[in-house]
């Protein structure tokens, strides 16, 4: 094997570490503002569990930070809870910075 071909497969598994890396986070923070959105919901326990779980499930199905605002701001919207994009859009970013953080910790 050639110098070349040892960066190569080098930096293919820095590549595969790092998407894993994000996809492990994204459904973390997917979790946490899934848990977030359930508080202001007025949910709690099992039904708190299961709407941070369809959060993380709808995100799978429909990849896209977007389509996880768009469904807790339509849950917000038939609630009358009242946040906006930016509030939600914070929040997620917020949780997505601890997603990372706890992923590295080992959490």
């Amino acid at each position: 094997m050639t110098t070349f071909d040892k960066r190569e497969e080098g930096f293919e598994q820095q590549f595969a570490h790092d998407e894993e890396l994000r996809f492990k986070a994204t459904a973390r923070r997917n979790k946490l503002i899934g848990l977030w959105a359930a508080e202001k919901l007025g949910l709690t326990g099992t039904e708190a569990e299961s709407y941070a779980k369809s959060i993380v499930m709808g995100d799978i199905e429909n990849v896209g930070k977007h389509d996880v605002l768009r469904k807790i701001r339509q849950d917000f919207d038939a609630k009358g809870v009242v946040q906006s994009d930016h509030q939600i859009d914070r929040a997620m970013t917020e949780l997505m910075e601890k997603a990372i953080a706890d992923i590295k910790a080992g959490k």
